[in-house]
């Protein structure tokens, strides 16, 4: 069965082999597809692969040689799953490939708003610590993570690994009541309301799902119960942000500081205005993105086709 990918570059821009997905079949790989050429270079495919190349209800309709379509990540709204569904092809997806991997970045964005090290170092290259009359300085508070409360939006995977990581830094640990509360052996959590925890935490960090009840999940009225020192880290879907209110809030120092790996419009639009906003730091969508946890991506989706090749297909999405 013939095996394409569309958008195979970012899990794989040369450091990893493709050699476990190629032996399973005749296998076309392309670093990038345009929308107009989907048809065209899927055609004959019998499984489709696809990271952030739109799969739509009429594309599916144009592919009758298609059976199987596997996203290369988690998410997987980039496929029209009712389409998929009424034509009897599964869809897959990589559930907890990166959890250790995001939660690492939201403590690399949250270390950078407590002590600014690029900042500092970058002072230090530019030679103003050889020219000091003392032996230290700082432009900004530096601020201790012990004490602090992290507010945990999602309480999945991703965020469990947080709220590990936060308590071993001696923060209190406050999650967004929603259905049946997790009991985490050795891992003190508080639930509370999610207006509560806005009002309460030092630092909210988001790893909910997209959905409609969670689009701009992040408003101005929910910015405006923060501590005026309070900080927001999204790693999770950057709809989850009304990014306008955020910029605004950061700009009039209604809270101090944000780290978002994620944007609503990815590349991001020149006139975002978190681009330009007040103590926003911004990285480029890479918290899933080490070697490890793209390795262990690759080893999934080989694995799934695998499954569904056996007949017992996992990981789908539209059963």
């Amino acid at each position: 069965m013939r095996i394409v990918v569309l958008d195979g570059y970012t899990l794989n821009p040369g450091d990893l082999s493709w050699d476990p997905l190629v032996a399973m079949g005749p296998c076309t790989i392309y670093d990038r597809t345009p929308a107009a050429q989907v048809v065209s270079r899927a055609a004959g495919a019998g499984i489709l692969l696809t990271n952030k190349t739109p799969i739509g209800g009429d594309t599916i309709s144009q592919l009758p040689d298609l059976r199987y379509i596997g996203v290369l990540a988690t998410g997987y709204n980039i496929v029209d799953i009712a389409a998929a569904r009424m034509s009897n092809i599964p869809v897959t997806n990589v559930p907890g490939y990166a959890t250790t991997s995001v939660a690492q970045l939201v403590f690399a964005h949250l270390l950078n708003l407590a002590h600014h090290v690029g900042h500092h170092a970058e002072t230090v290259q530019r030679g103003r610590w050889s020219a000091s009359e003392d032996f230290c300085y700082w432009d900004f508070p530096l601020i201790d993570l012990s004490g602090m409360t992290m507010g945990i939006v999602g309480f999945g995977r991703i965020g469990q690994a947080t709220a590990r990581i936060a308590s071993a830094f001696g923060m209190r640990v406050i999650v967004a009541e929603k259905g049946d509360r997790l009991a985490l052996p050795g891992l003190p959590v508080e639930y509370v309301s999610v207006n509560e925890l806005f009002r309460q935490s030092d630092v909210v960090s988001l790893h909910c799902p997209l959905n409609e009840a969670t689009r701009a999940f992040v408003n101005r009225d929910r910015l405006a119960m923060m501590k005026t020192t309070a900080f927001l880290i999204n790693t999770g879907r950057g709809q989850l942000v009304d990014e306008p209110a955020l910029a605004e809030a950061l700009n009039r120092g209604r809270i101090a500081g944000a780290g978002l790996d994620v944007l609503a419009i990815e590349p991001p639009l020149p006139d975002n205005p978190l681009l330009r906003a007040k103590n926003c730091f911004i990285t480029p969508h890479i918290a899933w993105a080490t070697r490890a946890a793209r390795e262990k991506l690759m080893q999934i989706v080989v694995d799934n086709i695998a499954a569904y090749l056996r007949g017992s297909p996992q990981n789908v999405v539209n059963p």
